[in-house]
């Protein structure tokens, strides 16, 4: 039996709907290697990685450097308890992660767990829990933004308000108030018009509304509210929804004026996706609680780390008869060979001249992306650092968007493969988000099969009527 057909008599896939993938006309792509920014399959074709192995991969695949750190680990230890033990890696990385948010005021400590789900449910449960110790057992609301996504697990779903993911599970949600994403492009107090070859964030015409309303909704019940809850910068899974530049240090205000915690979900955007180690240094912002994960490893292994501020931790301290240990956990917390994976990925974050190069090449991808505005079906191109998303709209003055069911990102993503990509869209949306060892030659590649596969779904010459008003 060919790995093909064990995959679809045995498997089933994440995010995959399994009737379209076990349809004997579909040929999945069977990954065997990788090198750099290049995946191979099992018949020896070659792929740009267009959006790094689901937004982990962050220097490339068989990094030297990451290979070697993790060959030397399993020489001593593949993994031990980290409950009531230690080991002698775990501990260098927390000192690391806490010295590079540099924020000797807030006295950070890490708590290690295994994805970006986890790592939010870790932070969720130290807030509410803390708040209960601190005597402010009213304190157990929690605010996120519209259209967010910050994990499966039900907590984490709890705080995303994700419609399409999470609505068959919403009788095993508990309550969160939703809050208007700053969202330029589709935001309702946008006047500005559409205008070709401008990221919307540039363009727009507003009052900061969003900021407003961000207000009238933490001022409902403050007493009551344990924490805001946002992706920073850039929300992910939302479709690359970017925010205009002040709305996170704006945001952080308002929650430290009103006594609220701010939770920042980093999980993908952290380790320099947005031109900064961490998106929220950015704007100068220094979170209670920041959740890591996916690029934490380089793309590598499991880990995530949920890094909590000196007044959380402080009231989890007590005898034991007064239960305030945090009771949670996980079997790989603090796991050895991830947490040297994570070491030698940071090493290479803070290597000199690093920062400038990562920051030449997102202007390159910038330079090159400038051709998908002459399409008459895109309506907006943005990029926050190594990160580009190119929305397709039906029309593009009213910014209408294509049916679901036309499945337009797709189509695109399914065509580029033909040409040496291998990216997966968001709904309307594409991305590009290519590991950061990625040569300017092959960020050529990516885009120009990115950009035939549109042409040849959505011809210049010829482009599809206006889709129906849902």
């Amino acid at each position: 039996m060919s790995t093909t057909d064990l995959d679809k008599k045995y498997l089933w896939h994440p995010f995959t709907q399994m009737a379209d993938w076990m349809s004997p006309d579909y040929e999945p792509v069977v990954i065997v290697e990788g090198y750099g920014a290049v995946l191979r399959d099992e018949r020896g074709n070659e792929y740009i990685d267009g959006n790094s192995s689901i937004w982990t991969n962050l220097h490339g695949h068989r990094h030297p450097k990451i290979d070697a750190a993790i060959t030397e680990q399993l020489k001593k230890i593949a993994h031990s308890s980290f409950l009531g033990l230690t080991n002698e890696v775990a501990p260098h990385l927390a000192k690391k992660l806490v010295d590079a948010m540099d924020s000797p005021e807030k006295k950070y400590r890490v708590f290690l767990s295994d994805d970006g789900s986890t790592a939010i449910e870790a932070g969720l449960k130290m807030m509410i829990q803390a708040r209960e110790q601190r005597g402010e057992p009213k304190r157990k609301q929690t605010v996120s933004l519209s259209q967010g996504y910050h994990g499966d697990t039900i907590g984490a779903m709890s705080l995303s308000h994700s419609k399409t993911f999470h609505r068959p599970f919403s009788p095993l949600m508990f309550p969160t108030r939703e809050v208007m994403s700053p969202a330029c492009y589709r935001c309702p107090y946008n006047k500005a018009k559409s205008v070709r070859r401008q990221d919307a964030r540039e363009t727009r015409k507003c009052h900061w509304e969003c900021v407003g309303e961000l207000a009238k909704v933490l001022d409902q019940n403050p007493d009551e509210t344990a924490a805001f809850v946002m992706e920073p910068l850039v929300q992910g899974a939302a479709g690359m929804v970017m925010h205009p530049s002040g709305y996170l240090a704006k945001a952080a205000k308002l929650c430290r004026d009103r006594g609220i915690w701010l939770m920042l979900d980093e999980v993908f955007t952290g380790f320099g996706r947005t031109g900064a180690l961490f998106a929220c240094q950015k704007e100068n912002v220094q979170p209670d609680v920041i959740a890591l994960a996916k690029g934490l490893t380089g793309g590598y292994l499991p880990l995530a780390a949920t890094l909590t501020s000196g007044e959380i931790f402080d009231a989890f301290l007590g005898d034991y008869a007064s239960f305030k240990t945090f009771f949670h956990g996980h079997s790989y917390s603090g796991n050895p060979l991830g947490a040297a994976a994570a070491l030698a990925n940071m090493e290479l974050l803070s290597e000199p001249g690093f920062e400038e190069a990562a920051a030449k090449k997102a202007k390159k991808l910038r330079d090159l992306t400038k051709i998908f505005w002459t399409h008459p079906n895109v309506g907006d191109v943005r990029q926050e650092g190594f990160i580009c998303a190119i929305e397709l709209v039906a029309d593009f003055a009213s910014r209408q968007p294509f049916a679901p069911q036309e499945r337009m990102g797709h189509k695109v993503c399914e065509a580029a493969k033909k040409h040496g990509l291998l990216t997966r869209p968001l709904g309307n949306v594409l991305l590009l988000m290519p590991p950061y060892c990625i040569r300017e030659s092959q960020m050529k590649t990516a885009v120009d099969a990115l950009w035939k596969g549109l042409c040849e779904v959505v011809p210049l010459a010829k482009t599809p009527a206006k889709s129906p008003k849902r």
